[in-house]
């Protein structure tokens, strides 16, 4: 992931922009004036949608964003344009028509399950002279840009002229171009590079039922020659994503649990348009997209995602490897916010752990058995010798910390200089602070952040030690 949180591509996206409202509220009766529920409102949000959820999801991952659209002169559309400039996206390429109507759509969510939607909005084609806008403002940038990203809603900005102009400006100016297409005729994507069409709309664009390996590649292959596109690309739900470069590769993804899969198809594209910038293969952005959708599907609404949440995502699938579960203080800071904030218990235990055995592992097993986060502070090297003397560690600092890593039970590892974790401790205030029961009726630093002490005895005759006077005394 480290080169995904140093790139800050460039991103143009041009879309039907919409605001997403929602209404939240509980239910407790029916109507007696018919027969429907009835909500009592307890919160009203407003997000970026459409096209602006493609935008948010590039903002939450760290991307610099232009936005290219119509919307109407009307409150809705001020709204929106405040909302762009909010979170930093150049909306200068915004046009306004008269007589449009901003779209916004309002949901109404009763007990985190939507119960109803009502939409303001326009439909049909934008004037041509807001084509030629939008054509006029992006011929001199277009160059700019690391990627173009059109993100089709239906509600007509992306008109077929339009849609064929920007692909062609896009490859003068040697820039790939994504589309999330809306739709069974995809031939206004001529040319682009990669479509992320969902089965079901695959299946409508080549009428070829996708049902098994063979016509999934039937169907990439016709979309891949009749949009002449670099790469082939079908989202299939829970089962991740289908490429056709020069073959079929399917890269499967695990969404531990569904709550809405509203917006799901653009944090695809963002991730997949994010990654690619960022110098990924195809190969490497299939999967990194998978690990955003299985984030963002277990979030109520049109959500975001950032890099630290995927890696996290990736970490708790067991998939990730030791580098990204050794963290630095300011990491491990934001790391137990957001784990809070989802209502994970935090447990923190520390020690030297020079040569790991058999009770480090038990002990660690029974601390993270406490609650969902175990952190595991870990002394430095000079930390070890002045605590042990001399000849300590045996194994450095960077070594200990990638074997603890490893373990399952161990979620981050945070190595600190100190003697002591105490401001490691003060920082992340856990839930829960484990120590050796060789400290039962003695002071153990950094209880006063924590809510809960607990000493775990450690595994008779395991320890390390005893494992370097064994190897000292079989080299004698």
């Amino acid at each position: 992931m480290k080169i995904l949180k140093e790139a800050k591509p460039n991103i143009l996206v041009v879309g039907d922009l919409m605001i997403d409202h929602y209404l939240w509220g509980s239910c407790e009766r029916i109507s007696p004036e018919a027969p429907v529920q009835v909500v009592d409102i307890t919160k009203e949000t407003t997000v970026l949608g459409g096209a602006g959820n493609v935008i948010n999801n590039l903002v939450a991952l760290g991307a610099t964003v232009s936005v290219s659209s119509v919307i109407g002169d009307d409150v809705n559309g001020s709204e929106l344009v405040e909302m762009l400039n909010k979170i930093g996206v150049d909306s200068s390429n915004v046009i306004i028509q008269n007589e449009r109507k901003t779209s916004k759509k309002s949901r109404v969510i009763a007990v985190s399950q939507q119960v109803l939607r009502y939409d303001r909005e326009s439909k049909d084609d934008i004037s041509e002279e807001s084509v030629d806008d939008i054509l006029f403002s992006l011929e001199d940038e277009i160059a700019s840009y690391d990627m173009v990203i059109l993100s089709d809603y239906g509600k007509g900005v992306l008109t077929d002229d339009l849609c064929q102009k920007i692909i062609h400006l896009s490859k003068e100016a040697n820039v790939k171009v994504l589309v999330d297409p809306k739709g069974s005729d995809f031939s206004k994507y001529k040319g682009a590079y990669l479509l992320t069409p969902n089965k079901k709309e695959a299946t409508l664009a080549t009428n070829i039922e996708i049902k098994d390996d063979k016509s999934l590649q039937e169907a990439l292959l016709k979309l891949k020659i009749e949009c002449e596109l670099g790469i082939s690309l079908i989202t299939l739900s829970e089962d991740g994503i289908a490429i056709y470069d020069e073959k079929l590769e399917k890269f499967p993804t695990v969404a531990k649990e569904v709550f809405d899969v509203t917006g799901a198809g653009d944090t695809v594209i963002a991730s997949i348009a994010f990654a690619l910038s960022a110098g990924l293969s195809i190969q490497e952005t299939a999967a990194f997209s998978n690990l955003a959708a299985g984030v963002v599907v277990g979030k109520i609404g049109s959500a975001t995602v950032s890099i630290d949440e995927i890696e996290e995502y990736e970490a708790s699938l067991h998939k990730s490897t030791s580098d990204a579960h050794i963290k630095s203080f300011s990491e491990i800071d934001s790391l137990v916010s957001r784990c809070r904030l989802n209502g994970k218990k935090v447990v923190f235990t520390n020690g030297c752990f020079d040569i790991l055995h058999v009770g480090h592992v038990k002990y660690l097993q029974i601390a993270k058995s406490f609650g969902d986060i175990l952190i595991v502070g870990l002394n430095s090297d000079e930390s070890v010798s002045r605590l042990k003397g001399p000849t300590r560690p045996v194994n450095i600092a960077e070594d200990r910390a990638y074997l603890l890593a490893a373990l399952e039970a161990v979620d981050f590892v945070v190595p600190f200089e100190e003697d002591t974790p105490y401001e490691l401790i003060k920082m992340i205030k856990p839930d829960i602070l484990v120590k050796g029961g060789d400290y039962e009726g003695k002071e153990v630093i950094g209880t006063e952040f924590a809510c809960e002490l607990r000493l775990v005895d450690f595994v008779d005759g395991k320890s390390t030690t005893k494992t370097i006077e064994k190897i000292q005394g079989q080299t004698c």
